[in-house]
């Protein structure tokens, strides 16, 4: 989708019940806050805006530009440039539809406020949330921000991304990669075994003699037969992974010596990708929105908080399982409230509805497999078992290189689609 049109969204939304035949009951001009301009929050921005343009719609988020996570192992892996990840955001002109360049610093649920960082307040009558995930400093022992600039996670896109990057690129032809996983849920959950794929891809090629260990934290992982049997066919030995069971989970760090530990090992890799738990983006605590796992409790059909009322929160913040922490459950997610949203204003009652997700990982940059997961919201967020699939286990050369430009053309179209 090149360019996003009222009619566009109303055809592809209509499945949903919604028309632009408003209601004489229809609340004039609400006020919408979004609060992050990612893939959750910019999607609902443009596709609210456009779904009832009765709303003032207004999105806050600190920077113009966005550095989008699919497909940066590619950067990694030296197959595509960060400056390709960076997206500007550029919001319909032609909407009701304001950006503003700032940070919330509180969410005030009884005034209706959030107070920026120069302390002036925007006052709303729907607050939507979607701020992502941050990083559990310390989580792991010994593994803080500084931490981060020797042992990047690189798992938010951007100068995490470009140091990873570089230090494959000096790493001396022999050395040790570790990528270590944290326990499931987290932001993502192939991308550990893409960038492991990727880096192969670049050491078999540059560094063969090297080596690639994933020590993870779980005892299975999304697509793992596809992977596995990738590895196998393409990279030999280069990669090794060790689930929990086996001593796989990382439990401590020592940035100065760049040494990592398990429960009976200890690692001084020349590289260690070390990717922390996540929990909600730190708004989203601040804000009351989490409960004691971190993350946000919502309602599966309206994405509303089940702890604050007239709050909606969504994407990789929400606990929305079995719906995978990805960009594009976020985008779907968006979408879904931006509808259920504009019917509650419209006195309309809203109902469950299907979501799907689809997730590419590049097994090197000319083949990648995918996973396709299709979901039920109506009394909670469950998978139809029936629908879906993933990509099969033996495939021709040829699927595997339609599946990677498949991907290709998704990212294409989620960015067009999200950032307008």
């Amino acid at each position: 989708m090149s360019r996003l049109s009222r009619r566009t969204v109303l055809t592809g939304l209509g499945a949903f019940g919604f028309t632009s035949k408003w209601p004489s009951f229809a609340q004039s001009n609400p006020k919408i806050v979004v609060v992050g301009g990612g893939f959750g929050g910019s999607t609902f921005a443009n596709h609210f805006s456009l779904l009832y343009p009765k709303a003032e719609v207004t999105i806050v988020d600190p920077s113009p530009t966005y550095f989008a996570c699919p497909l940066s192992n590619l950067v990694i892996a030296g197959e595509r440039q960060l400056n390709q990840q960076e997206i500007q955001r550029r919001y319909n002109q032609n909407l009701n539809l304001t950006y503003v360049q700032s940070a919330v610093q509180v969410i005030d649920e009884n005034k209706k406020l959030v107070t920026l960082v120069d302390q002036s307040a925007i006052s709303y009558d729907k607050l939507v949330v979607s701020p992502g995930v941050d990083i559990k400093w310390n989580a792991i022992e010994g593994y803080d921000r500084s931490s981060s600039k020797s042992m990047p996670h690189a798992w938010k896109a951007g100068e995490q991304t470009q140091l990873l990057r570089n230090a494959l690129a000096e790493m001396e032809d022999g050395g040790l990669i570790i990528i270590s996983v944290p326990r499931a849920p987290f932001r993502c959950p192939p991308g550990p075994y893409e960038r492991a794929s990727l880096m192969a891809y670049y050491l078999q090629r540059n560094k063969p003699k090297s080596k690639i260990l994933i020590l993870d934290a779980n005892e299975n992982f999304s697509k793992q037969p596809q992977f596995t049997h990738e590895w196998k066919q393409n990279y030999g030995g280069l990669i090794e992974w060790r689930s929990s069971a086996h001593d796989g989970a990382v439990n401590r760090i020592h940035s100065q010596s760049n040494t990592v530990f398990t429960d009976f090992e200890r690692y001084k890799p020349a590289i260690a990708n070390i990717i922390p738990p996540h929990e909600a983006g730190e708004i989203a605590q601040r804000g009351g929105l989490t409960d004691a796992t971190g993350w946000c409790p919502i309602n599966s059909l309206t994405f509303e908080s089940k702890l604050k009322k007239d709050i909606y929160v969504l994407g990789d913040a929400t606990i929305a399982a079995p719906m995978p922490k990805s960009a594009f459950s976020a985008n779907m997610q968006a979408k879904i409230c931006a509808v259920q949203l504009a019917r509650n204003l419209s006195g309309l009652e809203e109902y469950g509805t299907i979501l799907a997700n689809t997730c590419y990982s590049f097994i090197s940059p000319s083949s990648a497999i995918s996973i396709v997961g299709v979901y039920s919201n109506k009394d909670a967020f469950s998978s139809i078992e029936s629908a879906g699939g993933v990509s099969p286990i033996i495939a021709t050369d040829y699927d595997r290189r339609a599946e990677a430009r498949q991907a290709d053309s998704w990212f294409s179209t989620i960015t067009s689609d999200a950032f307008g």
